[in-house]
């Protein structure tokens, strides 16, 4: 993403082309700031979302339904054991 800002500038237009104005353009440290506390950000909103799905998975776990079992014990490549041996 730091990349793509150098490349593009801040305003989305390239840095050869943007106008000269009474911004300076952000300098690199800025940016990767920036982008650091963005991402920080991310990572904080991720975990406590994600906290709160294993608390509901944890609290509602007696309450899951599985399917019956299905078939016998014998699987598909038990036909060639019992016949060869």
């Amino acid at each position: 993403m730091g990349f793509l800002r150098r490349v593009f500038g801040a305003r989305g237009r390239p840095v050869a082309d943007a106008p000269d104005e009474d911004e300076s353009p952000a300098d690199d440290a800025t940016i990767d700031g920036e982008e650091r506390a963005r991402e920080l950000e991310l990572a904080r909103f991720d975990q406590e979302r994600i906290d709160d799905l294993v608390r509901r998975q944890q609290r509602y776990a007696d309450r899951s339904w599985t399917p019956p079992a299905q078939g016998g014990d014998r699987r598909a490549d038990d036909g060639d054991a019992a016949a060869g041996g």
